[in-house]
């Protein structure tokens, strides 16, 4: 019965959405009265879906002959790191309550589920010890659940998450030899999973985890020097671009094996998901026009260029100098395989202003950024509305902008909103309702979507577009202090229960009919 309870509720919240659109326009999820799937912006085979990792989500920490991951010895080894304490040992359970959060995805109308594998599930040690038979069930047994209800995986190869083992024993990815690991564990997933499986991405931002764990240090391995952090030890100036250049190859490496061994029966596509920030001048001057174009090369093209161009933004290029590593012959072969498409994680748009011509202070004046300064304000105004979440500013143009940007520098090659969503806080005065009712989330999909829809109609070709995230979760940093799913968690139980925007997205799907599939013959 407490299926049905959860049910329940989630028709209650969907009657409240339709009574919202009567009387307040704000809530009219993009104009869609008297929409039809043949009038909808978004073509019939679209994917509508929700998003997640494996250490945010699964839990089942060290079960069933799981390794250690980064982030496992990160949370358990670092007191202080995360906001509240806390770790991912436990996360939401998915491991074990996978049943019921399909039926959640199902009752909602999605049609598409990117989740990722814990490299660690499958490899315990990488390939320097056996292949993890329960943990390669336990995905098949996931995967066919996903099929039975109509619903298409789309699977993450790593989410920042990699087998301790690795870093360990040479360093992780500052070494030329975690292209070869990942290029096995690669091979497995795919022999053991690409019948079932039509879209593979090799990484989750990794130019994430290139800032993060290897400029800034806030992430693992926790590396940084100078005015960067205070890190027992690295080198903040050489090493994101170190670790950024093996994850390209290690890219190169899974999709040229993606491409000779299985691709043409497998019948998938493959690709990489980015961190995709917007980058507004902060004044109409040339130099920060250009401050804005680096910011992009720095962050993003930084990946995008040598696994699609195949080398690096000429502004990295002219800035970093020597200190960036070179591209062999045999580097350029591999990345000629390059990709079929590009997912866009995208929350957030800020100013850029040059730090060339300009004074600037504080980080972001330095030559590993490009000399550019980000900033939220121009002359005391928010770039959009101020969240709960530091870094999280509402302005839909950035996602219409972005999308703009990808399609004219790659080529309009085809890509997939992979991450999108909206975070609320804990505060110690915060009730149950104040998060069920998030009417702040509704008002920003139907606006980032409402941006979506217009980029597409102007030519894009954008193929999905995944929420993040389909339950409230660990956070990295900020553990479960923040919250951006369409359904509650009740950390004391574990309870789920839907919030007013998965009732939303539930009204919206339908009026596009999104479109169910099945398992592959």
């Amino acid at each position: 019965m407490e299926f049905s309870w959860r049910l329940y509720h989630l028709h209650v919240f969907e009657l409240c959405v339709s009574i919202l659109m009567v009387v307040s326009c704000k809530c009219n999820p993009i104009s869609m009265k008297g929409s039809t799937a043949a009038s909808s912006p978004f073509p019939s085979d679209f994917l509508f879906g929700t998003a997640s990792s494996s250490y945010q989500f699964e839990g089942a920490f060290l079960t069933d002959g799981k390794g250690l991951n980064n982030w496992d010895v990160f949370t358990h080894d670092k007191p202080g790191s995360i906001m509240d304490g806390s770790n991912g040992d436990i996360a939401v359970d998915q491991y074990h309550r996978y049943p019921e959060d399909l039926h959640l995805m199902k009752d909602m109308g999605v049609n598409a589920y990117r989740f990722s594998i814990s490299w660690a599930r499958i490899l315990p040690q990488g390939r320097f010890g056996n292949i993890s038979q329960t943990g390669v069930e336990h995905y098949n047994k996931f995967i066919h659940a996903l099929l039975n209800l109509g619903i298409q995986p789309f699977v993450t190869l790593t989410h920042y998450d990699i087998p301790q083992e690795l870093e360990e024993r040479y360093g992780a990815w500052l070494s030329p030899g975690v292209q070869e690991d990942f290029k096995h564990y690669a091979d497995i997933c795919f022999k053991s999973f690409g019948d079932r499986v039509r879209y593979w991405a090799t990484f989750n931002e990794p130019n994430v985890v290139a800032i993060h764990g290897y400029r800034l240090g806030i992430y693992p391995p926790l590396r940084c020097s100078g005015l960067y952090g205070n890190c027992s030890s690295g080198d903040s100036e050489t090493e994101p671009f170190i670790a950024a250049h093996n994850m390209i190859l290690s890219h190169a490496a899974a999709v040229d094996i993606y491409r000779t061994k299985y691709q043409k029966t497998q019948r998938g596509s493959i690709g990489i998901v980015m961190n995709a920030i917007w980058y507004e001048p902060i004044s109409n001057s040339l130099e920060d026009k250009l401050a804005a174009e680096r910011a992009q090369s720095f962050f993003m093209n930084w990946f995008l260029d040598p696994i699609i161009h195949g080398k690096y933004p000429k502004e990295v290029q002219e800035i970093i100098g020597n200190d960036l590593p070179v591209f062999t012959e045999y580097d350029l072969e591999k990345l000629k395989s390059g990709l079929d498409f590009i997912g866009i994680n995208h929350y957030t748009s800020f100013y850029a202003k040059d730090c060339i011509f300009s004074t600037c202070e504080g980080t972001g004046a330095s030559k590993t950024e490009g000399f550019v300064s980000r900033t939220a304000k121009k002359d005391g105004i928010y770039i959009g509305e101020p969240t709960e979440v530091d870094w999280l500013y509402v302005y839909p143009p950035g996602l219409e902008k972005t999308v703009t940007y990808i399609k004219e520098r790659y080529n309009n090659t085809p890509m997939f909103i992979t991450e999108n969503g909206y975070g609320q806080m804990e505060k110690s005065n915060s009730t149950n309702d104040d998060f069920l009712n998030d009417f702040k989330r509704v008002d920003y999909m139907r606006r980032y979507l409402k941006a979506l829809a217009t980029t597409i109609r102007k030519g894009a070709d954008v193929r999905g577009y995944f929420a993040w995230s389909l339950l409230d979760n660990f956070e990295w940093l900020y553990g479960y202090t923040t919250r951006f799913g369409l359904f509650h968690v009740d950390y004391a139980n574990l309870n789920r229960t839907p919030k007013l925007s998965a009732a939303w997205f539930r009204h919206f799907l339908a009026k596009h009919k999104a479109k169910s599939f099945t398992a592959r013959a």
